[in-house]
């Protein structure tokens, strides 16, 4: 079961895991296709009976972070994360037959803003405090870990908990990161922001939906797991890179006015671009998952074939 299945992340998982044969169930605020549910994301329902049973839950749900970090959307991203991981909770401890399994959505910047020193689950910081960064940035860290406390407190002793720590995902489909970044390098935009010393964290879609696959099918990982790529790059590296699969050759730099004045006309948030995110996949590394991409420069030019390919 799929909770906040209905975005890009869901689609991908859901098509991954009923091409290895699992039934999927959706649960959506707004359902339009068999095998959706509907559910508010806050108050227990008639879907809870498909919680009973069910063998594992992937909880997705949560309003969208590619916006302005407006007061109103900081406060709506805190609620539908914390309010539907407490509510998942109370179904599962209230079922009679209890998933094995609750995979919960995450998030990696609940880790430091870090220029030099790389995160993974043993070693890394989390942030909220680091001295020189906007304010506001603390707030995104303070619903990370509000997302997974209400995880972690749910009393389910019957189901193990895994939190995905989730870098951003690299995925072909129309509106996601990949696009926006995409759209950027084409048209001569995709140079350094903020000097580009800021490490970008990533995973493309298809080791995401794998590495879900792998923890569910490993019922010795619990606690928290790092999905990203084992190759973070600087900011201006990873545009360099994304260009040159398109083959753009220049870009304009930008200063930090210029990202705020692009992330406004993107309806985004320069928190997105300047937070340097560097986090390494340590426990799925040791558990011996090996990843398809684990490289940019390979990752995005295969991205860049399939988005082409598409398109004819």
């Amino acid at each position: 079961m799929i909770p906040g299945g209905a975005g890009r992340i869901g689609e991908l998982l859901t098509r991954s895991l009923a091409g290895a044969g699992h039934e999927v169930v959706v649960l959506s605020r707004q359902p339009r296709h068999s095998g959706e549910i509907a559910w508010d994301g806050r108050t227990l329902g008639p879907w809870a009976a498909a919680v009973d049973g069910s063998d594992v839950v992937i909880n997705l749900a949560g309003r969208s972070v590619n916006c302005r970090y407006t007061d109103a959307n900081l406060r709506q991203m805190m609620d539908s994360r914390v309010d539907s991981a407490r509510v998942i909770g109370a179904a599962i401890a209230a079922a009679r037959r209890p998933p094995a399994a609750w995979l919960q959505m995450s998030t990696a910047t609940i880790y430091a803003h870090s220029l030099d020193r790389p995160n993974d689950e043993a070693s890394g910081e989390v942030g909220g405090t680091e001295p020189g960064v906007p304010a506001y940035w603390s707030y995104s860290v303070s619903i990370a870990m509000n997302w997974e406390q209400a995880q972690a407190s749910a009393a389910t002793p019957g189901t193990r908990k895994v939190a995905l720590r989730t870098a951003i995902v690299m995925s072909p489909e129309r509106g996601g990161a990949f696009a926006t970044l995409s759209r950027l390098a084409r048209v001569g935009l995709g140079g350094p922001v903020g000097g580009g010393r800021q490490y970008m964290s990533w995973i493309h879609g298809a080791d995401l939906a794998r590495a879900v696959s792998f923890l569910i099918a490993r019922d010795d990982i619990d606690g928290v797991v790092n999905l990203a790529a084992p190759s973070p790059l600087p900011q201006r590296e990873f545009m360099r890179e994304l260009r040159m699969a398109w083959g753009v050759r220049v870009a304009l730099p930008a200063t930090r006015w210029m990202a705020e004045i692009g992330a406004f006309a993107l309806r985004s948030d320069t928190e997105l671009l300047l937070k340097s995110r560097y986090v390494l996949p340590g426990r799925l590394t040791a558990a011996g998952f090996a990843f398809d991409f684990p490289a940019w420069p390979a990752a995005s030019a295969a991205l860049v074939d399939e988005v082409k390919a598409r398109a004819k």
